[in-house]
């Protein structure tokens, strides 16, 4: 089994708040990320796809069309956005955490790519915070 990873990059703006909890609560949760005027995150998603290589062209996926359905599915609808408000497939109230996030992707993704199998949806918010998600 190879496994193949593309990497695409975007910027995105959301906030953590629970609306049932006061100021404090919130601040307490979510630190920064609870600030009431948003705040912004320069994002790194990896997509990595599993499969044996072609035997005529050598590749699991033509790497060029993953990044198409990458940026189609995911990164043309996130990118510049506001998570909690601008994203279709961001269920209203959901907490757009990297967590959710990479589960979402998943969802958006697995399901478009026609070569290959995927195998991991990695998603970092900052270069010390990063989720990981199998699909399990």
């Amino acid at each position: 089994m190879v496994y193949l990873t593309r990497r695409e990059r975007f910027n995105a703006a959301h906030k953590l708040w629970v609306s049932e909890w006061s100021d404090e609560e919130n601040l307490q949760a979510f630190g920064k990320c609870a600030n009431k005027n948003w705040h912004g995150h320069n994002y790194d998603l990896f997509v990595t796809v599993k499969g044996t290589p072609d035997p005529v062209t050598g590749f699991i996926i033509d790497v060029k069309k993953l990044s198409r359905v990458i940026r189609q599915a995911i990164i043309d609808k996130v990118d510049h956005s506001n998570l909690n408000l601008d994203v279709d497939f961001i269920p209203e109230g959901m907490q757009p955490t990297t967590e959710n996030l990479a589960i979402l992707f998943w969802r958006q993704l697995e399901p478009l790519l026609e070569q290959g199998q995927l195998h991991r949806i990695k998603l970092c918010e900052t270069e010390n915070i990063y989720a990981e998600y199998f699909g399990d």
